[in-house]
């Protein structure tokens, strides 16, 4: 897989949706390390939002263009993740139509379990969305 140059979400951090591990044609890969402030109870769960936030993460850096927002997202949540989990997502775009872009992602535990799937639709705006 090549890797290629980030160009988006620069300023993410790496404790809470993950570092980049690559950046290939048209996929990513990103690692998360579940900690104690993501955990929810005495079981050791972690919250599904940071698991969410990896494989968003993930999907933005397959993009990998500095003005990709993400429009929709369709989730599964397959297995709990718990502390010291290191989950990894794999994200890779299956259809690309204009402005409009499909990528699946893919999140498996240290064990290679699927612990997440998501179907994510995001836009490539021609300027940030901040900017006025």
């Amino acid at each position: 897989m090549n890797t290629h140059k980030q160009n988006t979400h620069l300023l993410a951090s790496k404790k809470l949706i993950g570092s980049v591990v690559s950046i290939g044609n048209d996929c990513a890969t990103v690692k998360l390390t579940i900690l104690e402030e993501m955990i929810v109870d005495t079981y050791n769960l972690s919250h599904g939002s940071f698991v969410f936030g990896l494989a968003d993460y993930a999907a933005m850096v397959a993009v990998n263009k500095p003005t990709v927002v993400l429009g929709k997202a369709t989730t599964k949540f397959l297995k709990p993740v718990v502390l010291n989990d290191e989950v990894t997502a794999i994200a890779t775009i299956t259809e690309i139509s204009g402005k409009k872009i499909s990528i699946s992602v893919g999140v498996k535990n240290q064990k290679d379990e699927l612990v997440f799937e998501g179907e994510f639709v995001c836009f490539v705006l021609e300027k940030h969305i901040l900017d006025n």
